[in-house]
């Protein structure tokens, strides 16, 4: 059964972490070049393709015993928040080689290559996976992530300079890090109390 609670709550912490990563500068440079319904159309598969392989991954988990998972997850959820809080400042423009022409394919072809290569492994994948082992839940946090990184790719494709025009980065990267840090404490504290 579907828990919008649980959707809600991975949707919040993949935003937010995804939002100052390299996914929202790289949908903003192909967005700016191309269509960009034909730039989501690309960017949109690739995270599908990660959400199912981070919620499998996750699923695998969930075998493990109740304690040791949580525990497990926690230690994940706190080196995620390490990660944002000690992450240094921009990294840099990727460098995108441009499709030789506006077509549907080469264009969505090249928005899916780019997330497909640059976010295998990401942050953001790993925290779907401990979101799938936590909760048990495969479809509410796959349908949760994947609309989370949705989301972000639409900003960055549709807006993502003005949007950090009015929020700070460093914000943003701050309050992913404290949710982190509260879901780790939560793990832990079940693992431990168990």
């Amino acid at each position: 059964m579907l828990s919008l609670t649980i959707m809600a709550i991975t949707f919040g912490v993949v935003f937010l972490a995804e939002l100052p990563d390299k996914t929202a500068l790289a949908g903003l440079m192909l967005g700016t070049r191309y269509r960009a319904s034909y730039v989501f159309a690309g960017v949109a598969a690739a995270f599908a393709v990660h959400v199912v392989l981070a919620v499998a991954a996750g699923s695998v988990l969930t075998l493990l015993p109740q304690r040791l998972v949580q525990a497990l997850v926690g230690v994940l959820f706190l080196a995620g928040a390490a990660v944002l809080l000690l992450k240094k400042g921009d990294e840099g423009e990727e460098n995108i080689k441009a499709p030789a022409d506006q077509s549907f394919w080469k264009v969505s072809g090249a928005g899916f290559m780019l997330i497909l290569v640059a976010e295998f492994g990401d942050l953001t994948q790993i925290m779907t996976a401990n979101l799938a082992a936590r909760y048990d839940d495969p479809l509410s946090v796959g349908l949760g992530a994947v609309l989370a990184l949705w989301a972000v790719a639409g900003i960055g494709i549709l807006g993502g300079r003005t949007l950090m025009k009015y929020v700070p980065l460093r914000l943003i990267t701050r309050i992913a890090a404290c949710l982190m840090l509260a879901l780790a404490g939560f793990s832990l504290y079940e693992a431990l109390s168990a």
